[in-house]
Protein backbone atom coordinates (compact mmCIF):
# COMPACT_ATOMS: atom_id res chain seq x y z
CA UNK A 1 0.00 0.00 0.00
CA UNK A 2 1.35 3.42 -1.29
CA UNK A 3 2.18 6.16 1.74
CA UNK A 4 -0.26 8.91 2.57
CA UNK A 5 0.69 11.75 0.28
CA UNK A 6 1.99 14.66 2.40
CA UNK A 7 0.08 17.65 2.79
CA UNK A 8 2.06 20.45 1.60
CA UNK A 9 1.94 23.76 2.86
CA UNK A 10 2.79 27.32 1.27
CA UNK A 11 4.12 29.40 4.00
CA UNK A 12 3.66 32.46 3.03
CA UNK A 13 4.72 34.30 6.21
CA UNK A 14 5.53 37.75 5.56
CA UNK A 15 6.49 37.74 2.24
CA UNK A 16 3.48 40.01 1.10
CA UNK A 17 5.47 42.59 2.33
CA UNK A 18 2.05 44.12 4.28
CA UNK A 19 0.86 44.20 0.96
CA UNK A 20 -3.39 42.98 1.32
CA UNK A 21 -3.45 42.44 -2.54
CA UNK A 22 -0.13 40.66 -2.61
CA UNK A 23 -1.26 38.07 -0.15
CA UNK A 24 -4.42 37.31 -2.17
CA UNK A 25 -2.35 37.07 -5.39
CA UNK A 26 -0.07 34.60 -3.57
CA UNK A 27 -2.85 32.56 -1.88
CA UNK A 28 -4.70 31.84 -5.70
CA UNK A 29 -0.96 31.08 -6.72
CA UNK A 30 -0.42 28.16 -4.33
CA UNK A 31 -3.81 26.99 -5.20
CA UNK A 32 -4.59 27.30 -8.67
CA UNK A 33 -0.97 27.09 -10.15
CA UNK A 34 1.19 25.23 -7.59
CA UNK A 35 -2.09 22.90 -6.06
CA UNK A 36 -0.95 23.02 -2.87
CA UNK A 37 -2.93 22.02 0.10
CA UNK A 38 -2.72 24.84 2.80
CA UNK A 39 -1.88 28.82 3.13
CA UNK A 40 -0.12 29.62 6.15
CA UNK A 41 0.04 33.00 7.52
CA UNK A 42 1.62 34.77 10.47
CA UNK A 43 0.22 36.72 13.30
CA UNK A 44 2.08 38.64 16.12
CA UNK A 45 0.60 41.79 18.62
CA UNK A 46 4.19 43.26 18.19
CA UNK A 47 3.57 45.25 21.47
CA UNK A 48 2.56 42.07 23.40
CA UNK A 49 5.25 40.15 21.88
CA UNK A 50 8.42 42.58 22.17
CA UNK A 51 9.90 44.13 25.14
CA UNK A 52 10.47 48.32 24.65
CA UNK A 53 13.94 47.35 23.97
CA UNK A 54 13.30 45.24 21.52
CA UNK A 55 10.71 47.49 19.53
CA UNK A 56 12.54 50.68 19.95
CA UNK A 57 16.08 48.77 18.65
CA UNK A 58 16.60 48.88 14.98
CA UNK A 59 16.22 46.21 12.40
CA UNK A 60 19.50 43.51 12.79
CA UNK A 61 19.20 43.46 9.48
CA UNK A 62 18.26 46.93 7.81
CA UNK A 63 18.39 46.49 4.05
CA UNK A 64 15.40 44.13 4.55
CA UNK A 65 13.52 46.82 7.30
CA UNK A 66 10.17 48.54 6.81
CA UNK A 67 10.38 50.63 9.60
CA UNK A 68 12.56 52.51 11.68
CA UNK A 69 12.65 50.29 14.38
CA UNK A 70 12.27 46.56 14.47
CA UNK A 71 8.68 47.03 16.06
CA UNK A 72 7.47 49.65 13.36
CA UNK A 73 9.05 47.26 10.89
CA UNK A 74 6.74 44.10 12.56
CA UNK A 75 3.70 46.45 12.42
CA UNK A 76 4.09 47.32 8.93
CA UNK A 77 3.61 43.67 7.65
CA UNK A 78 1.18 42.85 10.35
CA UNK A 79 -2.87 42.07 8.79
CA UNK A 80 -5.59 43.17 11.56
CA UNK A 81 -8.04 40.36 12.22
CA UNK A 82 -10.59 41.58 9.58
CA UNK A 83 -7.55 41.23 6.78
CA UNK A 84 -7.02 37.65 8.16
CA UNK A 85 -10.63 36.59 8.08
CA UNK A 86 -10.97 37.88 4.24
CA UNK A 87 -8.14 35.62 3.52
CA UNK A 88 -9.65 32.71 5.13
CA UNK A 89 -12.49 33.25 2.82
CA UNK A 90 -11.05 33.95 -0.06
CA UNK A 91 -8.80 30.52 0.00
CA UNK A 92 -11.59 28.70 1.42
CA UNK A 93 -13.37 30.21 -1.98
CA UNK A 94 -10.68 29.01 -4.15
CA UNK A 95 -10.32 25.34 -1.94
CA UNK A 96 -6.96 25.59 0.16
CA UNK A 97 -6.57 25.46 3.68
CA UNK A 98 -6.01 28.44 5.58
CA UNK A 99 -3.79 28.66 8.34
CA UNK A 100 -1.84 30.75 10.68
CA UNK A 101 1.47 31.02 13.37
CA UNK A 102 0.50 33.02 16.37
CA UNK A 103 2.87 33.98 18.22
CA UNK A 104 1.17 35.12 21.78
CA UNK A 105 -1.80 34.88 23.50
CA UNK A 106 -4.16 37.61 21.88
CA UNK A 107 -3.27 36.74 18.63
CA UNK A 108 -4.48 32.98 19.36
CA UNK A 109 -7.58 34.84 20.61
CA UNK A 110 -8.29 36.56 17.31
CA UNK A 111 -7.26 33.32 14.84
CA UNK A 112 -8.78 31.38 17.07
CA UNK A 113 -12.20 33.19 16.04
CA UNK A 114 -11.71 32.26 12.47
CA UNK A 115 -12.30 28.57 13.32
CA UNK A 116 -9.25 27.41 10.92
CA UNK A 117 -8.67 23.67 10.49
CA UNK A 118 -5.36 24.05 12.47
CA UNK A 119 -2.84 26.46 13.61
CA UNK A 120 0.56 26.46 14.13
CA UNK A 121 2.81 27.39 17.04
CA UNK A 122 5.95 28.60 15.67
CA UNK A 123 9.84 27.25 17.22
CA UNK A 124 10.22 30.51 18.67
CA UNK A 125 7.11 30.36 20.73
CA UNK A 126 6.90 26.20 21.69
CA UNK A 127 7.76 26.33 25.26
CA UNK A 128 4.87 29.46 26.41
CA UNK A 129 3.09 26.92 27.57
CA UNK A 130 0.16 30.30 28.68
CA UNK A 131 -0.47 30.28 24.69
CA UNK A 132 -0.07 26.41 24.60
CA UNK A 133 -2.77 25.96 26.68
CA UNK A 134 -5.44 28.58 25.44
CA UNK A 135 -5.13 27.07 21.84
CA UNK A 136 -5.62 23.28 24.49
CA UNK A 137 -8.67 24.76 25.76
CA UNK A 138 -10.36 26.35 23.33
CA UNK A 139 -9.40 25.68 19.92
CA UNK A 140 -10.58 22.11 18.74
CA UNK A 141 -8.66 22.30 15.66
CA UNK A 142 -5.30 20.62 15.14
CA UNK A 143 -2.41 22.08 16.73
CA UNK A 144 0.73 22.14 14.67
CA UNK A 145 3.98 22.71 16.56
CA UNK A 146 7.65 23.34 15.14
CA UNK A 147 10.40 21.87 17.05
CA UNK A 148 13.35 24.33 15.69
CA UNK A 149 15.87 25.55 18.87
CA UNK A 150 14.59 22.80 21.13
CA UNK A 151 16.32 20.28 23.01
CA UNK A 152 14.87 17.15 23.14
CA UNK A 153 13.67 17.94 27.21
CA UNK A 154 11.97 20.28 25.45
CA UNK A 155 10.14 18.19 23.28
CA UNK A 156 9.51 15.64 26.33
CA UNK A 157 7.96 19.03 28.15
CA UNK A 158 5.80 19.68 25.17
CA UNK A 159 4.16 16.92 25.09
CA UNK A 160 4.06 15.77 28.40
CA UNK A 161 1.75 18.61 28.66
CA UNK A 162 -0.39 18.38 25.68
CA UNK A 163 -0.89 14.91 27.03
CA UNK A 164 -1.87 16.50 30.32
CA UNK A 165 -4.59 18.39 28.67
CA UNK A 166 -5.79 15.43 26.60
CA UNK A 167 -4.49 17.13 23.30
CA UNK A 168 -1.82 15.19 21.97
CA UNK A 169 -3.74 13.15 19.80
CA UNK A 170 -4.77 16.76 17.81
CA UNK A 171 -0.99 17.63 17.80
CA UNK A 172 1.40 16.84 14.87
CA UNK A 173 4.99 17.62 15.55
CA UNK A 174 7.54 19.38 13.19
CA UNK A 175 10.71 18.42 12.33
CA UNK A 176 12.44 22.24 11.84
CA UNK A 177 16.12 23.83 11.95
CA UNK A 178 15.87 27.51 12.94
CA UNK A 179 18.08 28.66 10.19
CA UNK A 180 17.31 31.68 6.99
CA UNK A 181 18.37 29.78 4.96
CA UNK A 182 19.91 26.24 6.53
CA UNK A 183 22.57 24.34 4.89
CA UNK A 184 21.58 21.16 3.58
CA UNK A 185 23.93 19.52 6.02
CA UNK A 186 22.27 21.17 9.07
CA UNK A 187 18.89 19.65 7.54
CA UNK A 188 19.19 16.64 10.12
CA UNK A 189 16.38 15.09 8.16
CA UNK A 190 16.45 11.74 10.51
CA UNK A 191 14.70 13.57 13.09
CA UNK A 192 11.77 12.84 10.90
CA UNK A 193 12.32 9.28 12.03
CA UNK A 194 13.70 10.02 15.36
CA UNK A 195 10.55 11.73 16.36
CA UNK A 196 8.18 9.15 14.84
CA UNK A 197 10.15 6.77 16.88
CA UNK A 198 9.52 8.60 19.92
CA UNK A 199 6.54 10.39 19.78
CA UNK A 200 4.70 8.58 16.90
CA UNK A 201 2.36 6.83 19.45
CA UNK A 202 1.66 9.92 21.53
CA UNK A 203 0.80 12.24 18.58
CA UNK A 204 -1.39 12.68 15.99
CA UNK A 205 1.14 12.80 13.37
CA UNK A 206 5.36 13.91 12.54
CA UNK A 207 5.77 16.63 9.68
CA UNK A 208 8.53 18.68 8.38
CA UNK A 209 9.12 22.41 8.00
CA UNK A 210 11.79 23.28 5.75
CA UNK A 211 13.89 26.14 5.37
CA UNK A 212 16.56 24.94 3.38
CA UNK A 213 17.13 25.79 -1.07
CA UNK A 214 15.71 23.96 -3.35
CA UNK A 215 13.35 21.19 -3.12
CA UNK A 216 15.46 17.67 -3.03
CA UNK A 217 15.41 17.43 0.72
CA UNK A 218 11.38 17.35 0.50
CA UNK A 219 11.49 14.21 -1.10
CA UNK A 220 13.48 12.52 1.36
CA UNK A 221 10.96 14.12 3.82
CA UNK A 222 8.15 12.45 1.77
CA UNK A 223 10.12 9.16 1.76
CA UNK A 224 10.59 8.92 6.05
CA UNK A 225 6.61 9.62 5.63
CA UNK A 226 6.16 13.20 7.12
CA UNK A 227 2.43 13.84 6.74
CA UNK A 228 2.90 17.21 6.60
CA UNK A 229 5.77 19.29 4.28
CA UNK A 230 5.67 23.00 4.82
CA UNK A 231 8.12 25.41 3.27
CA UNK A 232 7.93 29.14 3.00
CA UNK A 233 6.38 30.42 -0.34
CA UNK A 234 7.16 33.85 -2.53
CA UNK A 235 6.77 35.06 -5.68
CA UNK A 236 10.53 36.43 -5.96
CA UNK A 237 13.47 34.95 -4.23
CA UNK A 238 15.15 38.92 -4.68
CA UNK A 239 12.39 40.90 -2.74
CA UNK A 240 12.82 42.81 0.38
CA UNK A 241 12.40 40.47 3.90
CA UNK A 242 14.92 38.00 5.44
CA UNK A 243 12.74 34.92 4.80
CA UNK A 244 12.55 35.56 0.87
CA UNK A 245 16.04 34.01 0.71
CA UNK A 246 14.69 30.42 2.30
CA UNK A 247 11.36 30.53 0.04
CA UNK A 248 10.34 28.69 -2.98
CA UNK A 249 8.99 30.29 -5.83
CA UNK A 250 6.25 29.50 -7.82
CA UNK A 251 7.53 27.13 -10.13
CA UNK A 252 9.57 25.34 -7.46
CA UNK A 253 6.58 25.01 -5.24
CA UNK A 254 4.14 23.60 -7.76
CA UNK A 255 7.51 20.97 -8.54
CA UNK A 256 7.98 19.77 -5.28
CA UNK A 257 4.00 18.93 -4.66
CA UNK A 258 4.13 16.71 -7.97
CA UNK A 259 7.08 15.04 -6.74
CA UNK A 260 6.16 14.17 -3.56
CA UNK A 261 2.45 13.39 -4.43
CA UNK A 262 4.21 10.84 -7.09
CA UNK A 263 6.92 9.40 -4.27
CA UNK A 264 3.74 8.63 -2.22
CA UNK A 265 2.60 6.59 -4.91
CA UNK A 266 5.73 4.97 -4.96
CA UNK A 267 6.99 3.93 -1.28
CA UNK A 268 6.06 0.52 -0.53
CA UNK A 269 7.43 -2.62 -1.15
CA UNK A 270 7.13 -5.01 -4.18
CA UNK A 271 3.23 -7.09 -3.69
CA UNK A 272 2.93 -9.49 -5.40
CA UNK A 273 6.16 -10.49 -5.97
CA UNK A 274 5.87 -10.76 -9.59
CA UNK A 275 3.89 -7.32 -10.87
CA UNK A 276 1.71 -7.49 -13.64
CA UNK A 277 3.27 -5.00 -15.56
CA UNK A 278 6.38 -7.68 -15.22
CA UNK A 279 4.53 -10.46 -16.36
CA UNK A 280 5.12 -9.76 -19.85
CA UNK A 281 8.26 -9.20 -19.86
CA UNK A 282 8.75 -12.31 -17.74
CA UNK A 283 7.63 -14.09 -19.93
CA UNK A 284 9.65 -12.87 -23.38
CA UNK A 285 12.71 -11.94 -21.44
CA UNK A 286 13.03 -14.24 -17.89
CA UNK A 287 15.68 -17.51 -18.88
CA UNK A 288 14.30 -20.38 -16.17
Amino acid sequence: MAHRSPIVIAEIGCNHKGDFEIAKEMVRIAKVFCNADAVKFQKRNTRELLTAEEYNAPHPNPVHSYGETYGKHREFLEFDLAKHQELKQFADELGIDYSCSVWDLTSAREIVSLHPKYLKIPSACNLNFELLGYLCENFPGEIHISLGMTSRAEEERIVAFLESKNRNRDTVLYSCVSGYPVPHENVSLLDISRLKSVFGSRVKSIGFSGHHLGIAIDAGAAVLGASHIERHFTLDRTWKGTDHAASLEPDDLRRLVRDVRNIALAVHEKEPEILPIEQVQRKKLKRL
